[in-house]
């Protein structure tokens, strides 16, 4: 959820530009510009703030890989890509490797373990 002052400043100084497929709603600055003569950009999540939940082709509007809005821009699929995933770490359903804590903390012995030295 957005804080009280990003919704007042995304009122006074932004300008609606587009909203994904997820309703997350993409803005630019009215006309400030910053140091590097860009305008500032900048996402309204619908829900909780999740960067994974920003499609690629807006990634690389928000991140000024490309000047062209996603409307205007060919949307390319290649047959390797893949649907974003959001970010699983801290659920359930995060990756957790072989010999984790979270796994019981066994692992398959190999031959470079350690041998402690005995006197």
């Amino acid at each position: 959820m957005a804080t009280l002052g990003t919704i007042l400043y995304t009122a006074l100084k932004g300008r609606f530009v587009g909203q994904d497929e997820y309703g997350n709603k993409y803005y630019e600055a009215k006309s400030e510009k910053t140091a590097e003569h860009k305008k500032k950009r900048w996402v309204m999540y619908n829900g909780v703030a999740e960067p994974s939940k920003v499609p690629p082709i807006w990634h690389g509007w928000l991140h000024y890989t490309t000047d062209l809005l996603p409307k205007d821009a060919p949307n390319v699929q290649y047959a390797w890509s893949k649907e974003p995933q959001p970010n699983l770490t801290g659920t359930t359903l995060a990756y957790v490797p072989p010999g984790h804590v979270n796994r019981g903390s066994q692992r398959a012995h190999t031959m470079a373990d350690y041998e402690p030295w005995k006197p």
